[in-house]
């Protein structure tokens, strides 16, 4: 029976954690290295939802892409939101790891994928790593579209290729032929993609400010949504995990959901 730590182990190989951000915090965060895993669940952010999920189907580990905590805690009790979802795993000795901006940043990691979910060609990223022995890792993606199309045709084709996505954009008036990926909120990956000669930059969120910024520089913004932009990897990763490791019930939180809803119109019936 695979450990905690043997678990670790395989996600460093699959997004590792020297491609990570250096604010981030990530890698075991919670947990016991030599405690035995059974049931390993992935999901996008531990939540109250999706830890009662873990503690429901009785997991051994949670793979959750967004660390927690994330920032250090100065109590773990129910008095607090996060301190609360800690107690309540430490409690029942679930164990939790974070790839975070490894993942992001992984040669086959979500903005890689995104790529590929788009079809994009000539994949590359748009910040390269110099670490040794990670070629084809980096920050962020860009490649280029089979033909170029306009803003709102494009809009459909990440419709039809990103789950849940529901997109808003700046129009910068530009016809999309140079695509530049972030997960996420990406909106500080804007002067990477106009050095990288991109006229289109695709992230989950950006703040008001970066999409001024996106207009004058006349670079078109479509964001898909945090959520839209990044859970999707979380069902990559259990497939991938699930099939490396045969004796573990691996899964993607089935109960996970963006909590960002549109206003839905009253009835009138």
């Amino acid at each position: 029976m695979p450990t905690v730590e043997d678990i670790c182990s395989a996600m460093q190989s699959i997004a590792p954690l020297e491609l990570a951000a250096e604010w981030d915090n990530v890698g075991l965060l919670l947990g016991e290295s030599a405690q035995s895993v059974t049931r390993l669940m992935t999901t996008l952010t531990l939540s109250t939802t999706t830890v009662q999920e873990a503690i429901d189907r009785s997991a051994s580990m949670v793979i959750a892409h967004h660390p927690l905590p994330f920032r250090p805690l100065k109590t773990i009790t129910d008095a607090s939101y996060y301190g609360g979802l800690v107690w309540k795993l430490a409690s029942r000795s679930i164990a939790v790891y974070s790839p975070h901006t490894a993942w992001d940043s992984a040669k086959a990691g979500i903005n890689q994928q995104l790529a590929e979910l788009l079809g994009l060609q000539a994949i590359a990223p748009l910040e390269p790593t110099s670490i040794e022995g990670l070629e084809g890792c980096g920050t962020g993606r860009f490649g280029v579209v089979r033909e170029d199309v306009h803003l709102a045709g494009f809009c459909e084709q990440v419709a039809a290729g990103i789950p849940d996505a529901r997109t808003r954009t700046v129009d910068a008036g530009k016809k999309i032929r140079k695509v530049a990926i972030a997960c996420g909120s990406g909106g500080s990956f804007l002067s990477a993609a106009r050095r990288a000669g991109c006229d289109t930059l695709l992230t989950g969120e950006a703040t008001y400010h970066d999409c001024l910024e996106a207009q004058a520089a006349g670079v078109n913004l479509v964001l898909v949504g945090h959520h839209a932009s990044e859970r999707f990897s979380l069902e990559v990763l259990a497939r991938r995990l699930s099939g490396q490791f045969s004796d573990v019930e691996c899964w993607a939180s089935a109960n996970e959901f963006d909590p960002v809803q549109a206003v839905r119109s009253a009835s009138t019936s």
